[in-house]
């Protein structure tokens, strides 16, 4: 006989169910705000954070990841003019975000007129956290990720062995 209690996950079945997986399509209302993935939601429910991204998009993180680059930023030598961009980069366009009863997050305008968002965004999982992409960039993205010659080239040197 089953019982609830009985089945055991494999220690990375929890660690999959925890990341943001999977790209979706939405819509951003007048107001500005982007109805988050019902899975996203669950993931998102101890807070987050949305910032600029590296690649004219945004980023949306869990306050736990927020909280682990910060600490990883001081470590960083104040004195290195890198490090000073970065955090600039990271920091002054960081905003805490909430999640509304119905599933929706309210980005600001000017993150908005940053990554080009109008009315529809494409919302990627990105593992620890998930991006949110201008639909045409992300279809220049997503051209490039299912380019093998691109792809092959690009990811050679990194240890993906399992």
């Amino acid at each position: 006989m089953w019982y609830a209690g009985s089945f055991r996950r494999p220690a990375l079945m929890g660690e999959l169910e925890q990341m943001f997986l999977g790209h979706y399509d939405h819509n951003i209302d007048d107001k500005g705000r982007l109805t988050i993935p019902a899975r996203f939601r669950e993931l998102l429910a101890a807070g987050a954070y949305i910032t600029l991204g590296l690649d004219g998009n945004l980023i949306v993180m869990t306050a736990s990841l927020f909280e682990q680059l910060s600490t990883e930023f001081k470590k960083m030598s104040m004195m290195d003019p890198a490090t000073r961009s970065l955090s600039r980069l990271f920091f002054s366009y960081a905003q805490q975000l909430e999640t509304d009863r119905v599933g929706r997050i309210l980005i600001p305008q000017f993150l908005r007129q940053k990554a080009g968002l109008e009315s529809n965004a494409v919302v990627s999982g990105v593992g620890d956290y998930f991006e949110i992409w201008e639909p045409s960039l992300w279809a220049k993205q997503d051209e490039l990720l299912e380019d093998p010659a691109v792809t092959t080239q690009r990811f050679a040197a990194l240890n993906l062995t399992a």
